[in-house]
């Protein structure tokens, strides 16, 4: 099938996948309408295993990460080799507010990622790879719940995720907004950024504001410490290494006429290398004992690592974007993209798997978790088909 008139002309839907092109907008339709949080998308599960025993799938295992999906097609032709390929479910915590007709139908949740996208593209490469079992081996179909933070591969890891269902090499796909649609891209190596939360508490003395002197005030100790940290940046990280650390809260007090006697922090560090984040992590806590030392007062530091650098291995970028390149045309994929400083919990899984990780540009506009974002569902043909087609690539029968 020729490509969609936003799509550029040499885009080739995989024929079997574009005739599914309605059924497929339909399930995005429905999911987009029904979002669920993190840990929480028993009705998103649901479908996702209905609609892969609709489509005759080998075998359907839920409950893998609470709420996660894992399905297994194989080919026509035996072989040992197994090829993963993984889609995101979860919701955002967003009131939607794009008027669409198929907008969320729950308050304060939203699919402000497009992972109702992802979902749906993955469901389209197993309509597909079921029907036609073109390739030697095993594709291994994983529906990922609660990436958003929330520690969702983790999940699937710790309840054996690879012990069950062993991968030799896996693949993952963002949508991208604001890209243009069909475009497929990749950054070799450290791609997208580790990422620590912290918490920092200080606990203090309160007073009258009218007597801050008998005070050790909490609030401005906060404030001094947020400047303070970020310094490590200016004065402790080398130039040439990437980091971004960024308060984004500060809550203290309740009252016009109280000092506040606690006051707390939180944030977040991203990283590309691990010793990086180390050395920040370090002097962040030296920091913090230094102002209660200087202060006298209590400061405790909780940081927590939640997602890893994303590593794309170079061999198997270049053969994704290789089978990319049979869907989109090889003028619209590069290999060549910088890093970016979001992060994805896909490198919890590449860290134990071999694999690779792009970009699919589609027909929005609005950026990623903003409540006005808008997935483009003529691009879900065309993921649905790249998704499909590195199996058969990867697997080739008779290789």
């Amino acid at each position: 099938m020729s490509a969609a008139p936003d799509l550029p002309t040499d885009v080739t839907i995989l024929a079997p996948i574009a005739e599914a092109a309605p059924e497929l907008e339909a399930i995005f339709r429905d999911l987009h309408a029904h979002p669920e949080l993190g840990f929480e998308e028993v009705r998103t599960s649901a479908v996702v295993a209905e609609t892969l025993k609709a489509y005759g799938v080998d075998e359907i295992h839920t409950g893998l990460g609470k709420t996660g999906v894992v399905a297994l097609i194989h080919g026509r032709e035996k072989g040992n080799r197994r090829i993963g390929l993984r889609a995101d479910m979860d919701a955002l915590p967003i009131d939607e507010i794009t008027g669409l007709d198929y907008a969320s139908t729950t308050p304060g949740v939203m699919h402000a990622c497009g992972h109702d996208g992802h979902t749906t593209m993955l469901l389209g490469a197993a309509k597909y790879l079921a029907a036609t079992r073109d390739f030697a081996g095993t594709a291994v179909l994983i529906f990922q719940p609660a990436e958003e933070g929330l520690g969702g591969a983790r999940q699937m890891l710790a309840d054996g995720l690879f012990e069950q269902f062993p991968c030799d090499e896996i693949y993952g796909m963002h949508n991208s907004p604001g890209t243009p649609p069909g475009k497929v891209s990749i950054c070799k190596g450290a791609a997208m950024a580790g990422a620590a939360f912290f918490d920092i508490k200080v606990a203090g003395k309160g007073s009258h504001a009218a007597a801050p002197h008998m005070s050790k005030d909490a609030l401005m100790i906060a404030a001094t410490l947020a400047t303070q940290i970020q310094t490590i940046l200016s004065r402790n990280i080398p130039p040439q290494d990437t980091c971004v650390l960024s308060i984004t809260q500060l809550h203290a007090g309740s009252a016009y006429n109280v000092v506040p006697e606690t006051a707390t922090l939180a944030g977040t560090i991203r990283y590309f290398k691990d010793s990086i984040y180390e050395l920040a992590g370090a002097r962040m806590q030296a920091i913090c004992d230094g102002f209660a030392l200087a202060h006298g007062v209590e400061i405790t530091l909780d940081l927590r690592n939640v997602f890893d650098v994303l590593q794309n291995d170079a061999e198997l970028s270049d053969a994704y974007v290789a089978a990319a390149g049979d869907i989109v045309g090889p003028a619209n994929v590069s290999d060549n993209e910088p890093p970016v400083t979001g992060s994805e919990d896909f490198a919890d899984m590449l860290k134990a798997v071999p694999g690779a990780y792009v970009r699919l540009g589609h027909g929005g506009t609005v950026p990623l978790h903003n409540p006005a974002y808008v997935l483009d569902p003529g691009i879900l043909p065309v993921g649905a088909s790249i998704l499909a087609r590195v199996v058969e690539t990867r697997l080739a029968a008779g290789a």
